[in-house]
């Protein structure tokens, strides 16, 4: 049984910064793509950012590419979405989502993940 638990979500300033953190349990981590996603008040659930099992090939959306960054602890079963500049336009229920193997061109679609967590809410006001 996998289960990921997202932490470190909150109600911050514009141009704040935040470090959602998400602790995997399970068998495997390390053979597991890890991604994280959003869903905005009011709008469907987008992609945010991606992790191959070993770190080597990371891909993020264009709204957040260079202010957000993704990282993982194969050791720690842990991976970590590092948010600076923040914007209002962020402000969404984060959740983190692990697939079985490594998610290739697949990344950024939500039906490619095995696994979600319950969700963090992040705040931002302007």
């Amino acid at each position: 049984q996998v289960q990921l638990a997202e932490s470190g979500g909150g109600l911050v300033q514009a141009g704040d910064s935040l470090r959602l953190s998400c602790a995997a349990s399970g068998r495997s981590f390390s053979a597991w793509s890890m991604g994280w996603f959003r869903h905005p008040p009011g709008k469907q659930r987008q992609f945010v950012a991606h992790i191959s099992p070993t770190g080597a090939n990371i891909q993020y959306s264009d709204s957040v590419k260079g202010r957000f960054t993704i990282s993982r602890d194969n050791a720690k079963n842990t991976v970590w979405l590092q948010m600076n500049s923040l914007k209002p336009e962020d402000t969404a229920d984060y959740y983190c989502a692990a697939r079985n193997g490594y998610a290739g061109s697949l990344y950024y679609d939500a039906l490619n993940y095995h696994y979600w967590g319950q969700g963090t809410q992040v705040t931002v006001s302007s």
